[in-house]
């Protein structure tokens, strides 16, 4: 990208100053997307002549002097399961694929903005996974290190935003699948509040808990496409009529209050994990924050998550499951199969143990301003292995990635995973879990950890 600006902020000021064209960035982007590919395998679908076309309108608007948007020119990509008009929406999967007449509002709201969507990233089949290794479009590299997973199920997403082959991108995160793979890919990822973004043509995977959020290099970045793709939206069920706050200027750190979840953050973790973890504590410490432990013997994942969400994604899958079972691939036909085993009695046990969580993790933020745990308990799966070491075991790999995500989901809060300015391939990273409706709260608190160096984007070295 030289000579081109590189971050969300910088390439909008600059396509809107006219010091450079859309046109530029776009093709620069895309030609990076193409470039990557064969090593990275983020895309499903690079769009050249959708994203030029698009440039160029934008390029007239502002050579018009119209005002092209808070996002003019800046290019974005999609997780390759959120309807964009006249382009295949696969979700990951063999299913015969139709091309939706309409994009879902929060592609409407991006284009409405100017962005630029140069493409859609590839993602774990049905977003029902957290490898991103598809049985059908093959695995997602992790841009750090091609023989390891970038985590899932927004995999394409986190991967092409941190080995910079877009600006900035979309994913979605029903039990971490936005912020499990920022974490594995050394970027931001932002789980919204749910029902602060709109699902309308969004395929689903359990509604009650599926949000849409934004995965980016840096906060202020995040924060500009949180601003424009939030908001109600008539058309979908669960999105909720509350107010949108952009968020602020940078927090003091000597004004905020910080609280350590025990036991959920002693869970089995990774050496490397733990250690960030106890180092990014020490220092939030240092620059002034007020770190507080928290017994909360009640906060810790169980069954109950499988519980809830399987009868959801049974309801979603069961045409499509009676009619094609074929088109499954393996690992998902294997839990597509048990989704339907959870009967109505074990449904509603859950229901009541998903309230004592969201009750236990509201109160505790009466007590602080957020919570903190790690991003993830490992950093590390191989591609193709099901089994992983953590704490001298090896284990199946999705508890561990989902350990300190999928538990949000379940409150509905939003939670924002940050990289950590520490040695590390890929870095580690740490999450921060706010009250509903805060995002903007969030995004000021990951503003002023970059201003502070504990949080910092780096580039995943180029390949050999």
């Amino acid at each position: 990208m030289t000579g081109l600006p590189g971050g969300v902020a910088a390439i909008a000021a600059a396509v809107t100053a006219g010091t450079v064209r859309a046109g530029d960035v776009a093709g620069d982007y895309l030609e990076r997307a193409e470039a990557s590919q064969p090593r990275v395998n983020a895309f499903t679908l690079i769009d050249h002549e959708g994203a030029r076309a698009a440039a160029a309108a934008i390029d007239r608007r502002i050579a018009a002097g119209e005002d092209a948007g808070a996002l003019a020119g800046v290019p974005i990509a999609i997780k390759d399961l959120i309807d964009q008009a006249h382009r295949p929406n696969t979700a990951g999967s063999s299913y015969p694929t139709t091309l939706p007449v309409e994009s879902a509002p929060v592609i409407t709201r991006l284009e409405n903005a100017g962005a630029i969507i140069i493409g859609r990233t590839g993602l774990h089949e049905y977003a029902f996974g957290f490898s991103s290794e598809n049985h059908w479009f093959g695995p997602v590299r992790n841009p750090w290190n091609p023989s390891l997973s970038p985590g899932g199920s927004s995999g394409g997403s986190a991967a092409a935003v941190s080995a910079g082959m877009t600006a900035a991108a979309l994913g979605t995160d029903t039990g971490g699948s936005v912020r499990v793979p920022a974490a594995l890919c050394g970027v931001v990822g932002l789980k919204v509040t749910h029902g602060r973004v709109p699902l309308t043509g969004v395929f689903p995977l359990a509604p009650s808990l599926d949000t849409v959020g934004p995965i980016a290099r840096n906060t202020n970045d995040a924060a500009l496409l949180y601003t424009v793709i939030a908001g109600y939206d008539p058309s979908d069920p669960w999105s909720a009529p509350q107010p949108v706050i952009s968020p602020g200027d940078p927090l003091a750190p000597e004004t905020v209050v910080i609280g350590v979840p025990h036991p959920w953050v002693d869970l089995p973790k990774t050496e490397f994990v733990a250690s960030s973890f106890a180092a990014a504590r020490s220092d939030l410490g240092t620059a002034g924050f007020r770190i507080v432990d928290l017994d909360l013997p009640g906060l810790v994942p169980a069954v109950e998550i499988e519980h809830i969400a399987y009868p959801e994604i049974a309801l979603v899958h069961s045409e499509r499951w009676r009619t094609r079972p074929e088109t499954y691939g393996p690992e998902v036909a294997q839990r597509i199969s048990e989704a339907f085993d959870i009967d109505a009695r074990t449904y509603v046990a859950a229901q009541a143990w998903r309230a004592g969580i969201r009750h236990s993790m509201e109160e505790a933020l009466t007590r602080c301003d957020f919570l903190l745990t790690p991003a993830v308990a490992a950093t590390i799966k191989p591609i193709g292995d099901d089994d992983i070491e953590v704490a001298g075991r090896l284990v199946p790999y999705r508890p561990p990635l989902s350990r300190f995500s999928s538990l949000v989901n379940q409150t509905g809060l939003p939670a924002l995973v940050l990289p950590l300015d520490r040695p590390g391939s890929p870095p580690p990273a740490i999450q921060l879990i706010g009250a509903r409706w805060g995002e903007h709260r969030l995004l000021e608190l990951g503003s002023t950890l970059e201003r502070l160096a504990i949080s910092r984007y780096r580039q995943p070295p180029d390949p050999a």
